[in-house]
């Protein structure tokens, strides 16, 4: 098998392989930016933890503190990630340190982090940054959308993950996935709904993306494979 390959290399004079197996492919090293909400990093946590996803966590970063005694934080001690708190405010993102503490990342993860970054911060970081969010934009913009999509009655709802460009929320599209909801639903189970769809569609597209089967497709789209 190792001579076929070779042999089949030097006639399409091909220099490395465009499929990872992860279990014998180096991992991805990734950064987390999360804020307040915890679902999506969790998520990822436990699927890390579980073998589930291809990837080396080398830190997660926040603008939300977390306590010592908080599932998160005993979480990341118990497997020796680094938790970095950084208060932001609109004069200051923080952008710099952010860079310097994601120096060696291969790609980054917005698990809900609800600060822009700019397009300074992508230009220097010069590598793919992933992120999550409802899909109930445009329609519910602004503060609480899942209460606005429930009181309007809305009878899907959705998530998506995409690459971040600096045009906000308009990056190649990776993953979507949705499910209906109705009458029966409270508040309550809207949002649980909504929240579970983000865990599965963030994680479906950072594996598919750790498995090199995302390529870019005309100007502004992906395949996945």
């Amino acid at each position: 098998m190792d001579e076929d390959f070779l042999n089949l290399s030097k006639l399409f004079s091909a220099t490395r392989s465009v499929v990872r197996v992860p279990d014998l492919d180096p991992k991805f090293k990734i950064g987390i930016l999360a804020s307040k909400q915890d679902h999506c990093l969790v998520d990822l946590l436990h699927r890390w933890q579980e073998g589930r996803l291809p990837v080396e966590i080398t830190c997660v970063i926040s603008n939300h503190e977390r306590g010592p005694n908080t599932h998160v934080i005993r979480f990341l001690e118990r497997n020796n990630i680094p938790y970095h708190y950084l208060n932001t405010t609109k004069e200051n993102k923080r952008e710099g340190e952010i860079l310097e503490l994601v120096l060696d990342t291969d790609f980054l993860v917005l698990a809900r982090y609800m600060q822009i970054l700019s397009g300074n911060f992508l230009r220097t970081y010069g590598k793919d940054v992933i992120n999550i969010h409802h899909g109930l934009l445009p329609s519910f913009k602004g503060g609480n959308p899942s209460k606005q999509a429930f009181d309007a009655g809305v009878k899907l709802i959705g998530a998506t993950s995409h690459f971040v460009t600096e045009e906000l929320d308009s990056g190649p599209i990776i993953e979507q996935m949705v499910e209906r909801v109705s009458h029966r639903d409270n508040l309550e189970s809207f949002v649980q709904k909504s929240e579970n769809l983000e865990r599965q569609c963030l994680a479906k597209a950072m594996r598919s993306y750790s498995e090199l089967r995302v390529l870019p497709y005309e100007e502004n789209r992906t395949v996945v494979f």
